[in-house]
């Protein structure tokens, strides 16, 4: 089959179109002003909208997120408004996929990928560790890898096998790897940009259960401070952040198992334990700093995270925290976490991951008595 071949005037045309249709759609988004009921999925899907039309060298990639908009449907509309050459699918080939980002990003684009689900870029990995992480390092600082690997994780949705790991650890081991995981629906959004505005690789973790959770939001705030950089030095990498206040111990955690936390702290409280939580946000960067001051405070901690335990991001905090903070503690920081068995069936996933009554016994033995 002959190539399609596209003159340089129809490609000014088409993306004079695109850039019209995009312009439009910002606006009436725009108008929509104020704190919304608003999806992680939406907060994500508006979080890719804006980025390309702020800057036209950002594509997005990947297997069904074109004309489909994505399994989540976090892409949705992204193929209509920017047309095929800015939003389109590829072949059902995760190690492909991220090889043309590379040298994509090589040659000055921004590309955002989608892997659809977390154990699916499993194929891609070796292209992730040996190239994408590896680049800006190999070459002493003078090719920059500026790539967003989107890839929904976690559980929670009752999904089967090779759907539903956290696969996180594999990416924060990797030198040279930015790992980012929202909590929160601004958080989608604000991560999202600050990602894409990257000149380093970040691996996008996204909590796949909570990609249609609600909050009041106003994502046309948020698109202002973000382009105005009224944000700058304030944003979310490298910084936790105190998802709630609280004075007897510390509840430690990220992505999907921050609701998780605070859902276990509003039951303590009814109890009259006052449990501070932790939303690392950035697993890396870290954010000792915060983490830090929050247990030294409280002297007690637990750690919550729906992967498996052994040799996991769970265990890497353990292990900064007890470094730093071994003369206040009271009791040894417990974790609650994914058993060390492969992802079970859906009808026992509920037993599988981290619930309040496991935080809760946890803390219980956070040895409250002298």
């Amino acid at each position: 089959m002959s190539p399609t071949v596209t003159t340089s005037s129809e490609a000014n045309g088409n993306v004079s179109a695109a850039t019209a249709r995009a312009a439009a759609s910002a606006a009436a988004t725009a108008e929509a002003s104020g704190p919304q009921p608003v999806t992680m999925a939406k907060a994500l899907n508006t979080a890719l909208a804006d980025a390309m039309h702020a800057d036209s060298s950002v594509l997005m990639f990947g297997e069904d997120v074109g004309l489909l908009g994505g399994v989540f449907r976090i892409t949705d509309g992204l193929t209509a408004t920017f047309g095929e050459q800015r939003c389109f699918d590829t072949p059902l080939a995760e190690s492909g996929i991220v090889g043309m980002a590379v040298g994509m990003a090589i040659n000055g684009m921004r590309p955002v990928i989608e892997m659809q689900f977390d154990a699916f870029a499993y194929p891609a990995f070796e292209q992730i560790v040996s190239h994408v992480a590896k680049m800006h390092n190999r070459t002493r600082g003078t090719v920059k890898l500026p790539l967003v690997i989107r890839i929904p994780y976690g559980g929670g949705i009752g999904g089967v096998e090779h759907h539903c790991d956290s696969s996180e650890a594999y990416y924060a081991h990797t030198a040279g790897l930015k790992v980012y995981t929202p909590a929160t629906v601004a958080d989608g959004y604000r991560m999202l940009r600050e990602a894409i505005d990257s000149d380093d690789p970040v691996v996008f973790m996204e909590p796949k259960k909570m990609y249609w959770t609600k909050d009041s939001v106003d994502l046309s705030e948020l698109r202002r401070l973000h382009e105005e950089g009224t944000t700058a030095g304030q944003g979310s990498e490298g910084r936790a952040a105190v998802a709630r206040p609280g004075t007897d111990a510390t509840l430690i955690a990220y992505g999907p198992s921050v609701p998780t936390a605070l859902a276990a702290a509003e039951a303590a409280a009814l109890e009259g334990r006052s449990l501070e939580v932790i939303d690392v946000r950035t697993i890396v960067p870290f954010d000792d700093a915060t983490v830090c001051e929050s247990v030294r405070k409280t002297g007690r901690a637990v750690v919550i995270a729906e992967a498996h335990g052994f040799a996991s991001v769970s265990s890497e905090i353990v292990a900064r925290v007890q470094e730093r903070c071994f003369h206040h503690l009271a009791a040894p920081i417990r974790r609650v976490t994914g058993f060390d068995v492969p992802y079970p069936a859906p009808k026992l996933e509920k037993y599988y991951l981290p619930g309040v009554d496991r935080i809760l016994d946890a803390v219980d033995d956070l040895q409250w008595e002298d």
